[in-house]
């Protein structure tokens, strides 16, 4: 792009990539129409970025819109409606956030190469706000810059390095069976029919928060916090509420001048705040005291343990190599915390129902998940490995049903997308909800197929360019999420021991809705009932 240009001074000439090309437009239909009519006259020249279209100029107009058509709780459907409309890019303006909106693969790799060394994406200021008026240090998930690099490239050895995985699976391993013991114990005792073939319809959401945080603490603590036993504590139920009251009240946030709301005291921001507060009360507690019952242990007794293979959780790595200050270890367990519970429990959920109303697929996955614990001999990872079924259920469930639902990143240098000219340090969205449905990037998109994902052949249903930026519910590069293996993999293990009961679900379809995590617009309900 640079040291070209052309006789108008707002265009540059087409030279990236990024561009699509004019007989891939004309082919395109859907999604790419409006966009395709909008570009055929540009002549090989880069459109400025003015003119690439958008929702409406007026950020305040478009809040207002956005309230009275209740686009906060559907933005996936919105976004989805938007590019049908307007094409495979555009700009949204409302209230204070601005941001150049992309769904296609071609794209989306041409926006994460110009990420630089130091990828940024949106801050989420009131997270922010709230850290910095309660004096509280930032996680890397709040950070930027080198001093984001140096924390996330210490965090990455505790939990994103196979070394980190082989240690904490066998955690994640032990709440999984004890939760499908838990659950099948409920079928025998409250199920109906005869002595062994018991079923049981129940909403599994609340008992699948309580695996989530269960399986997290475990992992970050290196010990239970016993959420399974039939009275589990009101402290951890609140943590549960607060994380579902913080995640809720953070969208309308994001385009409100949040500092006025602080100022004046309204109870959107009183919400918000109240609920993190919570949220570091009770990781502050379990933090203290896997402090407390660290520091106890003579620095001999520390090593045996370590060198025995005992593992102490997130937190006892963390302390024992000394490379951050307590601080910042308080500040990333609390941000792992908060974002290890929904976001493993809801997926959870979706998986469920999708399989239940999947029944040959179940049994398909239930078949290979057999055969590989019979041969793994007990090891979790052998488990995995031999079952991949399991993983190309997640990442289905996440196409289909994206935790978040944008990725973003402000590209360190200019680029062109769909022929138009986007400046640096722009704020660019690949939205992961229209992407994951779209018949321009997948075969027979609503499909629930695990198989998709096993094999890199172009015919395994994948389709369009750049099909390497398709599955990007953890994010991507440096920046991707850093719970990414804890998530994965509890998950995994969670399918591979529910995958021993049959389940099916109860209602024939499922709604959604979007906090600052796609949910369930009500939980689905699932029939349990036992081999």
């Amino acid at each position: 792009v640079h040291g070209y240009s052309c006789s108008n001074k707002k265009s540059l000439c087409l030279i990236k990539a990024g561009a699509v090309e004019k007989e891939k437009l004309e082919e395109a239909k859907g999604v790419h129409d409006a966009g395709a009519r909008s570009r055929r006259d540009v002549d090989g020249c880069v459109k400025s970025f003015e003119k690439i279209p958008h929702t409406g100029r007026n950020g305040w107009l478009n809040l207002v819109r956005f309230w009275r058509k209740d686009y906060f709780s559907q933005l996936h459907k919105h976004q989805e409606r938007t590019f049908r409309d307007l094409g495979p890019i555009y700009r949204e303006h409302v209230g204070s956030h601005k941001s150049v909106n992309i769904m296609m693969p071609v794209d989306i790799g041409e926006l994460f190469r110009a990420e630089g060394l130091h990828p940024q994406r949106m801050t989420l200021q009131p997270w922010a706000t709230h850290r910095e008026t309660r004096k509280h240090s930032k996680g890397v998930f709040l950070k930027n810059g080198e001093e984001w690099r140096a924390d996330r490239l210490l965090l990455n050895k505790e939990v994103m390095m196979s070394a980190a995985v082989k240690r904490f699976l066998p955690l994640l391993d032990e709440v999984a069976k004890d939760f499908c013991q838990m659950l099948q114990a409920r079928v025998d005792r409250e199920g109906r029919g005869k002595e062994g073939k018991r079923s049981l319809t129940i909403d599994p959401s609340p008992d699948l928060f309580r695996f989530a945080l269960e399986a997290s603490c475990h992992v970050l603590y290196g010990e239970r916090i016993g959420l399974f036993s039939s009275t589990p504590s009101m402290e951890s139920q609140k943590f549960i509420w607060a994380v579902e009251q913080m995640l809720a009240t953070t969208p309308p946030l994001l385009y409100l001048p949040h500092r006025l709301l602080l100022h004046i005291g309204a109870p959107l921001w009183t919400q918000h705040a109240t609920a993190w507060d919570h949220i570091f009360s009770h990781a502050e507690a379990r933090i203290q005291r896997g402090y407390q019952r660290l520091s106890s242990l003579p620095r001999s007794v520390s090593e045996a343990r370590a060198a025995g293979g005992q593992y102490t959780g997130v937190l006892g790595q963390l302390m024992e190599k000394g490379q951050l200050s307590l601080d910042l270890i308080k500040a990333n367990i609390t941000e792992l915390m908060a974002g290890g519970v929904d976001t493993t429990a809801v997926p959870l959920q979706f998986a469920l129902f999708e399989l239940g109303r999947n029944p040959q697929v179940q049994e398909e996955i239930r078949q290979q998940v057999m055969a590989s614990w019979a041969s793994a001999a007990g090891d979790p990872q052998k488990a995995l490995q031999g079952a991949p079924l399991l993983k190309g259920t997640i990442n289905v469930i996440l196409r289909l049903y994206p935790v978040g639902i944008t990725v973003q990143r402000m590209p360190v240098k200019d680029i062109v997308l769909q022929n138009y000219h986007i400046p640096a340090g722009t704020m660019v969205q690949a939205c992961l909800y229209p992407l994951g449905r779209s018949s321009q990037v997948f075969q027979n998109p609503h499909i629930f197929d695990p198989r998709r994902w096993g094999s890199s052949s172009r015919d395994d249903g994948q389709k369009a360019e750049g099909s390497g930026f398709r599955s990007l519910a953890f994010g991507f590069g440096a920046r991707q999420c850093v719970g990414r293996r804890i998530a994965e993999n509890e998950m995994q293990l969670f399918l591979m021991h529910v995958s021993f009961r049959k389940f099916y679900r109860f209602e024939s379809d499922i709604k959604t809705k979007y906090t600052l995590i796609l949910l369930p617009e009500s939980p689905p309900k699932i029939t349990f009932r036992k081999l």
